[in-house]
């Protein structure tokens, strides 16, 4: 961050960004990280047709690791 100013960042202070990944099994990535994270949400089947986990990263970014759950949405990310 030096390269962009000496208070272009300042750590823990982001709750307005949520990063979010698709992944193949969002039980499979909560397993592996268990323990290991900040945990906002453990795997949610949310309406819109998505399992979601979510945690806070480090700096306090929040991360949601995500599968489509339902042909619906399995269709709309093509997979």
């Amino acid at each position: 961050m030096p390269l962009l100013g000496a208070d272009a960042a300042e750590p823990r202070a982001n709750r307005s960004v949520a990063f979010d990944f698709l992944v193949d099994d969002v039980d499979a990535v909560h397993a592996a990280l268990a323990g290991t994270v900040d945990l906002v949400q453990g795997p949610t089947d949310l309406p819109w047709g998505n399992r979601s986990l979510l945690f806070r990263d480090p700096d306090g970014n929040l991360v949601n690791f995500f599968s489509p759950a339902t042909a619906e949405a399995r269709d709309r990310f093509g997979v």
